[in-house]
C-alpha cells in the first residue's frame, strides 16, 4: 500500500467482511492493527506513508530493545 489510509481503509473492509463470515479471530487480529495504525497516524501527523509493523511496533513500544538507536 503506498499510504497509511489507504492501508487503514483496506483493513477497515477486511473486518466487515471478517465479521460476516463470522471469524471472530482475525477480527480482534484486525481490530488491533487498526488501532495501532490510528495510533501511529496521530503520533505522525504529516507522514502518510504505510508504516512497516516495526515502525508501528516501535511507536508503541520506544523502550523495546529493537527500537533503540544508537549513536557512535
Amino acid at each position: 500500500m503506498k499510504t497509511i489510509d489507504d492501508h487503514i481503509r483496506k483493513d477497515e473492509n477486511e473486518v466487515l467482511k471478517a465479521k460476516a463470515e463470522g471469524k471472530d479471530g482475525k477480527v480482534r487480529h484486525l481490530e488491533g492493527e487498526l488501532r495501532d495504525l490510528k495510533e501511529y497516524k496521530q503520533h505522525h501527523p504529516d507522514d502518510s506513508h504505510d508504516p512497516s509493523p516495526l515502525e508501528v511496533y516501535c511507536d508503541s513500544n520506544p523502550e523495546a530493545p529493537e527500537c533503540r538507536i544508537y549513536e557512535d
